[in-house]
């Protein structure tokens, strides 16, 4: 009788393998690493987004503050629903949690991104708030933006998400410099007026001249009243 090696024995190792080298992604994944990604990509691939499409992916904003004609900030407050952990006899969750988060902090349950809008475009996106989670920065706030990163519109920019690529977890990034058509001024230019010329100056007439003329008139009248 002839014994066939069993095709799920090969099957379940490698199986193992890749649970085993996925699991510090899960970790990062479970501790903020994505959702920080997430939030400093939109800080990049909103910038020059239009104010109808911020309102289409994001939402309608809680608070529109304008600051002048051009310029106006679109507020918006979101918190994080984290659901509690219950202690059991054998694993206390809920304690393990607490400590985890004291010992390294990152229990960041809100978030306040103000989005400037100027000229009906988007300058810049900043997130304040106690918005971060136990790995990288600002990762509560991509419950605000990631519509926008999951479902692009067509006035983002386009940027790469790659691990090599502009977006970092643990720091936002630098805003990009402004649109051309974000610091072009709505104020119409008045044309100059060209000056009007001035005529020139008649020359000045010399002073011996003068006193000659008037010598010979005064000569002239004289032989005039004799006769």
């Amino acid at each position: 009788m002839t014994v066939y090696p069993s095709p799920f024995v090969p099957v379940s190792r490698h199986f193992r393998s890749w649970m085993f080298a996925l699991l510090p992604l899960v970790g990062l994944a479970g501790c903020g690493y994505n959702d920080s990604r997430t939030a400093h990509r939109a800080q990049l691939a909103m910038i020059g987004m239009k104010a109808d499409d911020v309102q289409s992916c994001v939402g309608i904003p809680d608070k529109i503050k304008q600051l002048n004609p051009n310029v106006q900030i679109f507020e918006y407050n979101r918190t994080l629903n984290i659901p509690s952990t219950n202690d059991s006899t054998f694993i206390p969750l809920q304690s393990i949690t607490n400590l985890t988060e004291t010992t390294l902090g990152g229990a960041g349950k809100t978030c306040i991104a103000d989005i400037r809008i100027e000229n009906d475009e988007v300058t810049d996106v900043h997130y304040s708030g106690d918005n971060d989670k136990i790995i990288g920065t600002d990762g509560v706030c991509s419950i605000v933006t990631r519509g926008c990163v999951r479902k692009p519109v067509s006035s983002m920019r386009n940027v790469k998400g790659g691990v090599f690529g502009p977006v970092s977890a643990f720091h936002a990034p630098k805003t990009p410099d402004l649109t051309p058509s974000a610091t072009v001024s709505t104020t119409p230019v008045t044309p100059a007026v060209p000056a009007t010329p001035v005529a020139p100056a008649a020359p000045a007439v010399p002073a011996t001249a003068t006193q000659s003329a008037t010598s010979a008139a005064s000569t002239v009248s004289t032989f005039s009243s004799r006769q």
